[in-house]
Formats: C-alpha cells, sequence, structure tokens
C-alpha cells in the first residue's frame, strides 16, 4: 500500500486545518488553575491552564489582556474561553484566549451590577455631591489592614511627600465575611475622629472574592455617609468596586491613593523658589524702570533751573495785573459817572431843597406831627414852622378851610 511521506510542517498543518475546522473547538470554554504564568513585555501572556489530570497550553493577546478586568496570578482559579489551535512552531496545540474570569466570578458580577443600578438610581453616583480633596491636609485617616503590603506602601509615600500630616491607622479587616461590618466600623470611627481632613480606605490587589467586602451595600453608604472626603484605594488598576463609584475620589492603587492626599514638599519648595525668584526679578525691573525715569526727570533743564518754570507765569501774572488795572480804572469812571447821576436826582428830591424854593413845614409842637391839614392843629395850639434856614414857633389863631 502505498503511502504519503509527510514533512512535519506539512503533518503539523494538516492537524491545525483539522483543528480550526471543528465547530466545537472554535469556541471552547475550560475551567482550571493558573501555572506557568508568564506576562510577556510585549503585552501577551502565556500560561498553562491545568486540573489533577493534565494540563493545557494558554496563550492570551496583548488586545485581550488589556480588557480582562483583573490582573491574573499564578494559581488563580478562571474559567477562560477561546479557540483551540495548533502553534505550528512547537508543534502543540493551544487554547488561545478570548476571555477569562476568576472562578465564581459570574454569579459575583451578576449581583454587583444589581446593586450598581439600585445605589446609581439612589444617587450615591452622581458626581455633584463628590467633595474635592483638601490642598494641605493637616489629618489622614487610614482604614485598612495594619498587615498589608498596602498600609506600608501609603505611610512610605506620605511620610516621604509631606511629613508634615498627621496619620491615623484605623485597623480593619479587609477581606473575608467579617470585613464588610469592620470597614463599616472603621470609616464610622474615622469620621468622629477630630482633626481630619480627608480618609483612605482599601487595600491590596485580589481576586473578585477577595476584594468582594468593598461591593457590600452597607460599605458603599457607610462612605456615602462618612463627613469627610474618602479616597477609595482597592486593588489594582483593572479592579472595580462600589466603593470605587461611590467614593469622592477613586485612586487606582493605595500607593496613587497617597499621592492624591498629599502635595509633594519638594514640589512645593520648588515652586515657592521659582515664586520668590520671579518676585525678586520683577521688583528688580521695577526698580531699574524707576532709576532710569529719576535720571530722566533729573536731566530736564527745569530741575537744573526751577525759575525757567516760574519766570514765564511771573511774566503772564504782570500781563494780567495790567490789564485787571485798566479794567478796574474803568469801572470805577463808569460808577462815578452814575453815582454823580443818582446824588443829583437825590438833591433834587431833597426836602431841605424843596425848602430852599420857599416852602415850609408846619408840625404839632406837642407831639412833632406835620400838620397837612386844617383839620391837624386847633385853635390856641401851638406848632413850629421849619423853614431853610431854621423854624418858626406860632400859635394858631384862625383856621380857614380852603372851598373844595
Amino acid at each position: 500500500m502505498n503511502q504519503s511521506i509527510f514533512t512535519v510542517s506539512e503533518l503539523t498543518g494538516y492537524v491545525k486545518a483539522l483543528l480550526d475546522r471543528d465547530e466545537v473547538l472554535q469556541q471552547m470554554t475550560v475551567r482550571g488553575e493558573l501555572s506557568n504564568f508568564t506576562s510577556h513585555r510585549s503585552g501577551h501572556l502565556y500560561f498553562s491552564l491545568k486540573d489533577e489530570a493534565a494540563q493545557l497550553s494558554c496563550v492570551c493577546f496583548r488586545g485581550v489582556a488589556q480588557k480582562l478586568g483583573f490582573p491574573p496570578e499564578e494559581g488563580m482559579q478562571v474559567i477562560a474561553g477561546g479557540n483551540v489551535s495548533v502553534y505550528e512552531r512547537a508543534g502543540r496545540y493551544q487554547l488561545i484566549v478570548r476571555f477569562m474570569r476568576p472562578d465564581g466570578a459570574g454569579e459575583l458580577a451578576a449581583r454587583l451590577e444589581v446593586l450598581k443600578t439600585k445605589l446609581e438610581k439612589e444617587g450615591l453616583f452622581d458626581p455633584a455631591r463628590k467633595r474635592p480633596l483638601p490642598r494641605f491636609p493637616r489629618g489622614i485617616g487610614i482604614c485598612t489592614s495594619p498587615t498589608g503590603a498596602a498600609i506600608q506602601d501609603m505611610l512610605r509615600i506620605i511620610i516621604r511627600r509631606y511629613p508634615q500630616a498627621r496619620l491615623v491607622l484605623f485597623p480593619t479587616t479587609v477581606q473575608g465575611e467579617a470585613a464588610a461590618p469592620d470597614i463599616v466600623r472603621s470609616l464610622h470611627a474615622a469620621g468622629e475622629y477630630r482633626g481630619l481632613d480627608v480618609i483612605i480606605v482599601g487595600r491590596g490587589g485580589g481576586s473578585l472574592e477577595d476584594l468582594w467586602a468593598f461591593n457590600e451595600e452597607i460599605v458603599a453608604r457607610a462612605i456615602f455617609a462618612s463627613p469627610r472626603p474618602v479616597v477609595s484605594a482597592v486593588g489594582h488598576e483593572t479592579d472595580f468596586t462600589i466603593a470605587d463609584y461611590v467614593a469622592d475620589v477613586r485612586a487606582a492603587t493605595p500607593s496613587e491613593a497617597a499621592e492624591l492626599v498629599v502635595p509633594d514638599q519638594v514640589e512645593l519648595l520648588a515652586g515657592l523658589t521659582n515664586m520668590s525668584e520671579r518676585l525678586r526679578a520683577n521688583l528688580l525691573g521695577r526698580l531699574a524702570t524707576a532709576r532710569e525715569r529719576l535720571s530722566a526727570v533729573r536731566q530736564r533743564p527745569v530741575m537744573r533751573e526751577p525759575r525757567i518754570l516760574l519766570e514765564p507765569g511771573q511774566q503772564r501774572l504782570d500781563e494780567a495785573a495790567a490789564g485787571l488795572g485798566d479794567e478796574l480804572a474803568e469801572l470805577v469812571n463808569g460808577l462815578s459817572g452814575r453815582v454823580d447821576k443818582a446824588a443829583t436826582a437825590l438833591s433834587a428830591l431833597s426836602p431841605i431843597a424843596v425848602l430852599g424854593r420857599g416852602y415850609a413845614i408846619c408840625r404839632r409842637e406837642r407831639d412833632g406831627v406835620v400838620v397837612s391839614s386844617v383839620t391837624v392843629a386847633e385853635l390856641g395850639e401851638q406848632v413850629r414852622v421849619t423853614v431853610s434856614d431854621g423854624d418858626l414857633l406860632a400859635d394858631v389863631t384862625d383856621v380857614q378851610l380852603q372851598a373844595s
């Protein structure tokens, strides 16, 4: 019987073609434990899935790996899905992973979505209610495990960046059934503690199950009710919990939370130094400008001979005085003429002038009343008659009434 002889490449390619045409193998889901896990610098993930009896080579390319939503770790139980193919160069079949999640995450994820929808409708995620962090906090409360790596990272960063801040640790259980009530207790204690300006609550990374306490409703409501701004710092950059949505600020990691709550004293000092130098340069520039202006003013002729400024004014004053004298003389002459005319008019109307023309004024001697009618004086009564050069005293001996 004639039998075709295949090269290794041909045989491998034939097997690959068979696997690629199998509909079941193109949509395969596998449960197993991560083993021989390697994260390549290209962003691709290489690992095996194993159980008690076998293992399966797997590759997760960068585009999928960036969207996993959790950090795969050696020994983690996962559910992975994708298509089975052959890596021809190595001559082995492998699962090309198109999605992967921690084992048991499906049920938890469903519960998480239900709670997210409920709390979002109540306004717990509303950006309008989120408070800004204080620029220079005097006291910082930290609600986390006292033995985890997260607290060490936060303490190291805060002390290095801003040692002026007072740090208060509220030891907290962050994993397991007792974690959620203990987180609530710590948040309440930190909220009542005097002198704190901001609170950090969180822990290091882990599986969805490990971080589940930060997805509990009682924790979300405790963060919402906190009287001080809360920074959520749970897990790694790809981890998101309900606490992140409710908190005033979400930090990707505990280390980032430490950097967010305090300024860097080195940057502050550099800023102050720069501001001081700019202020000094500005003042020196203004002083130099003022000196130049003063020098220019001092060089003006008027500053050397001040009388140059006064002499034109003195001349104008003399001219004005001369003009004023002429106007005043003309005014006086006009007024003198008017006074003379008025005196002549008054003289014509003067009673003395009338008496000089032969008229007289007669008054009763007893009371000085002018006798303007024969009825004013009585027979035998004395009257005083005033003429131009004196008075005559006379007795009334007869009264004659002029006919109308």
